[in-house]
């Protein structure tokens, strides 16, 4: 497949407490779930985005510090699109481990030149799971340099801009975007796996 992958992992876990990459859910570190559902779609290249180099990460992974001045994923995101060897970028969440990799390959399947695709929930853009046009850059950059690094403003602009294609949500694929962001989410999880 001829794009670069990228799991964002730069978040601070404030709410989870500790390094939330290393928390298991399934028997397995979220970090480790990640990278095998990037890995199984076999991209061109993967990257690992964060604030430092974690020592979890597998050597085959190439790391992308977050772009300075660090605003969560939009650094993440601005680093690592500055690095891919492709066109284009697909972007996971190292806290979405309910997402589907014949849901991201199927959003592979929808990219265009110079354009990506971003899934919508409603009115909400989904953009921890969504692939980016090498193009978009620019404009990654450039509202890093600005006051607003609300990831939903910006890619309202890329998809005015044509640079992202909007895709809705299916109801029965709404929870591939569930993250989990507290310690209370994996408890729900193990539970429910137990039942």
């Amino acid at each position: 497949m001829n794009i670069s992958a990228v799991l964002l992992a730069g978040g601070e876990s404030s709410r989870m407490g500790r390094d939330k990459a290393t928390l298991l859910f399934r028997q397995k570190p979220l970090w480790q779930i990640q990278i095998e559902t990037l890995r199984n779609l076999q991209p061109a290249e993967i990257f690992l985005s964060a604030r430092s180099d974690p020592p979890w990460r597998p050597d085959d992974l190439e790391f992308v510090a977050d772009a300075s001045p660090s605003r969560g994923p939009l650094s993440g995101l601005t680093a690592t699109l500055k690095r891919i060897r492709t066109s284009h970028l697909l972007a996971l969440a190292i806290d979405m481990p309910f997402m589907n990799e014949n849901y991201l390959r199927s959003l592979c399947t929808l990219i265009e030149p110079d354009r990506g695709v971003l899934p919508m929930i409603g009115d909400r853009a989904e953009p921890l799971a969504a692939i980016y046009p090498s193009e978009a850059h620019v404009d990654l950059a450039a509202a890093l340099r600005g006051i607003d690094f609300s990831l939903q403003t910006i890619t309202a602009r890329l998809v005015r801009s044509q640079k992202l294609q909007p895709l809705p949500v299916a109801e029965d694929e709404e929870e591939f975007f569930r993250n989990l962001n507290e310690a209370a989410g994996l408890d729900w999880s193990a539970t429910q796996q137990q039942a």
